[in-house]
């Protein structure tokens, strides 16, 4: 018999798993808890023109089988852009990554970073206990409390010390000497960046390469999971209704997942508590003035600055915006176990708007013809030295239980978007191996 299989959440994950069940001839459906699909890849379209998704999303995956199922379900209607990525920096624009594009900077700041980071080229680090560690084996202390150790407070809400090394994987470039001696005498560094190239929809935002899925999947929106029955099979809803499964896959943010079981175990609702997000504010402006900043995204590491990024939805496609206009996106990162958000989303709106006013990306006289704030629950899973045994707790009983789990939030991992959709795929593997 074909089993009944329902998967709750309809983003990148959960439609990676209705793909790989739909191709065995499983119809599964789908439980939204919000009005629309998309989930953490949602787009949005705002008054005037305005497109903007819920915080930057791009597709630069390599892997050509992904390329061309994103293609396919935008029928090839798609931008590929050579991606430009810069930082600021006490009032200095620096290309990405710092530490091959020292050119420019303060005289006495190259020098200690220079010498700093040969020292640790010839130094034996021993073990790298946490990300600090890490950071200053690879970079030299100077360069390490100056660039990432500060961003690292923004981004994460913590201190570097306080995160495992476990996420880093491309993110970090790790140069030669002769790259950082180039790049410190010289303002024509190479490329390094792990993103060169990408890939975004012409029409419609980042979450129009899921209409395809869309169209072909048994979704039904507006269905809040608040309860699971392991036991028989049964998934509980906010309004009151029910639904039984045989099978379960659940991109849901792991935490809320396990606190929703019936009579899960002290010890794993614990190590759920344990774990750690980020949660962001993402401020969206609409600008009345084209070419507002020349660069995808640009990092900010001065700690006075409240955003840690910026990008600029109307260089993702021209149609993001109305004629003449541009658009800016800032993120503003808080935690509720290291960094709990305080303020209003008025507030950080205003602090993000007259930021960029210092910083010269807008103009006192600039028409700001959109001016809106989200505040995104969950943004990045924190690496913190909690996380490893609680992930592994909670994964341990759902295995048990037969529930599967996807996605980044899912896996509580730093997945992009090409792999929460394999990671949707696998969990479909996984239900489909069940007997």
């Amino acid at each position: 018999m074909t089993p009944r299989v329902a998967i709750i959440g309809a983003g990148m994950a959960g439609y990676g798993a209705a793909h790989r069940l739909e191709e065995v001839g499983i119809r599964p459906v789908i439980f939204e808890a919000r009005d629309h699909y998309g989930g953490h890849t949602a787009s949005y379209r705002f008054e005037a023109g305005f497109t903007f998704d819920e915080g930057p999303h791009v597709s630069f995956t390599s892997d050509e089988r992904m390329r061309a199922l994103l293609a396919d379900n935008i029928d090839g209607e798609f931008e590929t852009i050579q991606a430009r990525v810069n930082n600021y920096w006490r009032g200095h624009w620096i290309k990405h990554p710092v530490q091959v594009n020292l050119h420019g900077l303060p005289t006495d700041l190259v020098v200690r970073i220079l010498r700093d980071f040969i020292d640790a080229q010839h130094a034996e680090p021993g073990p790298i206990a946490n990300y600090e560690e890490w950071l200053r084996a690879s970079f030299g202390d100077t360069l390490a409390e100056t660039f990432p150790m500060e961003y690292t407070r923004k981004n994460h809400t913590t201190d570097a010390r306080n995160l495992t090394t476990d996420w880093i994987g491309p993110r970090l470039y790790r140069p030669e000497l002769e790259e950082v001696l180039e790049g410190a005498l010289g303002p024509n560094a190479a490329d390094v960046h792990y993103i060169t190239e990408f890939r975004y929809p012409r029409v419609g935002g980042f979450v129009s390469y899921l209409r395809g899925f869309m169209e072909r999947a048994d979704v039904r929106l507006d269905h809040r999971v608040v309860g699971v029955d392991p036991r028989a099979c049964q998934l509980r809803f906010a309004d009151g209704a029910t639904a039984e499964f045989d099978r379960l896959v659940s991109s849901t943010p792991l935490p809320e997942l396990i606190r929703m079981i019936d009579g899960a175990p002290g010890d794993v609702l614990e190590a759920a508590d344990r774990l750690a997000a980020s949660e962001v504010v993402v401020v969206n402006l609409g600008i009345g003035r084209p070419d507002v900043l020349d660069a995808h995204w640009t990092y900010f590491y001065d700690p006075d600055i409240l955003m840690a990024r910026l990008s600029t939805p109307y260089l993702q496609s021209a149609n993001n915006v109305p004629p003449g206009a541009s658009s800016l996106q800032a993120e503003c990162y808080f935690s509720a176990k290291y960094r709990p958000l305080d303020m209003s989303l008025d507030d950080v709106t205003g602090r993000v708007i007259d930021d960029l006013r210092r910083c010269g990306i807008l103009r006192e006289d600039d028409a700001i013809l959109v001016r809106q704030a989200m505040h995104v629950r969950y943004a990045n899973v924190i690496f913190d030295h909690d996380r490893a045994p609680s992930v592994a707790l909670c994964h341990a009983y759902l295995d048990d239980l037969g529930i599967e789990y996807a996605g980044r939030y899912g896996e509580w991992g730093y997945l992009w978007t090409d792999e929460s959709f394999v990671s949707g795929e696998r969990a479909a593997e996984r239900a489909l191996g069940r007997s």
